[in-house]
């Protein structure tokens, strides 16, 4: 019965209207774009010129390279807004990696037992 029903709908008149909402769907969709001046000039992208790139000339750069005079001075920074931030929220910055792993198992324990409700009052003071 499967079958019959499929072939009286895929193959019968049903078969030439979705065709011809098709043919309309794609008609609309085709006349539907704004650009009427053209391919748009001011889009830049891949071009093919139809030759192959020369690998023997030197690209240009878009930007000097930092030097390592310069790339000090930034990985300075970086480091004095670490400190900075490290004295704000009271601390001094970890920098021992097994420190880090150590304080990530004991207060990865302590935060489930938050959430789960279970809380610790001497941990939470609002915890009842």
């Amino acid at each position: 019965m499967t079958i019959d029903v499929g072939q009286t709908f895929f193959f019968t008149s049903g078969r030439f209207s979705r065709m011809a909402v098709a043919i309309v769907l794609l008609a609309v969709a085709g006349c539907s774009s704004t650009n009427t001046a053209g391919p748009a000039v001011a889009t830049q992208g891949a071009q093919d010129t139809g030759t192959f790139p020369n690998l023997n000339i030197k690209p240009q750069v878009a930007a000097p390279q930092f030097s390592d005079a310069e790339r000090n001075a930034r990985l300075a920074e970086l480091k004095a807004d670490e400190n900075r931030q490290a004295a704000k929220r009271g601390g001094a910055p970890i920098t021992n990696q097994a420190a880090l792993t150590d304080l990530a198992k004991k207060h990865g324990d302590q935060t489930l037992k938050q959430i789960e409700g279970k809380c610790d009052p001497a941990l939470d003071p609002n915890c009842k």
